[in-house]
């Protein structure tokens, strides 16, 4: 592991440090078809190094662990690989190791890796384009880089009532992209986009503001939101109002090839 004490201390590190134990249990962290199909869509034949960047508590290493050679779980939260190391120890995962260290600033050398993957932490990267650019440089000619994150509808009003939510509930929330962002991001990285795969996860309103401890006064203010949104975004978000509050968020996996 790297020294906390040289990386940029900043919202993610305080925020997932105080709830790394809540998304060693999380639902829609811990599986998912999405997690299914990233192992699936990934191509690996059992060589493979892999680097999960931003991994949390590290459900994707873990996921893809049995099917690589080698799997790297990197983030910028000591707590968040500890959380790693305890459930890697539970299943007897011995090909798995951590690093501590910032997405944007990765201690490999170029073309480490076959794989890198990045998994719901996207959304926090503060230059989410720089950590692409970095997957890019530690990928291998012919290494995949597989990307599962929410994203904004392209519609600029529903962009921004998504993110508003967002931030009320995540101080450590920077944006989520839309995917024709995304598309540029990868492409400008020298990385060519091949797989394109929409979906939508389902919330509970009460347990996702419960798992990032959102302060009451910031509850409220979401829950004001949805009262008052427009149609459009009651429609896009299926927004649920009273005791049974949610919303369906997009998502998406993207993957991209390095030449």
């Amino acid at each position: 592991m790297a020294d906390p004490s040289a990386l940029p201390a900043g919202d993610v590190r305080r925020q997932f440090g105080a709830v790394a134990a809540a998304y060693a249990v999380s639902p829609v962290h811990a599986s998912g078809p999405d997690l299914a199909r990233l192992v699936d869509t990934a191509g690996f034949t059992g060589a493979e190094r892999v680097l999960d960047m931003g991994c949390g508590a590290g459900h994707t290493a873990l996921a893809v662990a049995p099917h690589a050679a080698e799997v790297v779980a990197l983030d910028v939260t000591p707590e968040m690989l500890a959380v790693v190391e305890r459930l890697a120890g539970e299943r007897r995962v011995t090909n798995l190791s951590t690093r501590l260290a910032d997405v944007t600033a990765l201690p490999y050398p170029d073309a480490t890796f076959d794989v890198v993957t990045s998994r719901f932490s996207a959304h926090h990267y503060a230059e989410p384009a720089r950590a692409v650019a970095e997957a890019a440089r530690v990928l291998r000619p012919g290494g995949r880089f597989l990307l599962v994150d929410t994203v904004s509808p392209e519609e600029p009003a529903l962009d921004s009532f998504y993110n508003a939510v967002e931030l009320l509930r995540d101080i450590s929330h920077v944006r989520n992209w839309r995917c024709s962002e995304w598309r540029r991001m990868l492409q400008a990285a020298g990385l060519t986009p091949d797989l394109d795969e929409p979906f939508t996860i389902e919330l509970d309103g009460d347990s996702w503001v419960a798992r990032m401890q959102t302060p009451a006064a910031q509850v409220a203010a979401i829950r004001t939101l949805f009262a008052a949104a427009p149609p459009a975004a009651a429609e896009r978000f299926s927004l649920r109002l009273g005791d049974g509050w949610g919303w369906h968020i997009p998502a998406v996996l993207l993957r991209a090839r390095r030449a």
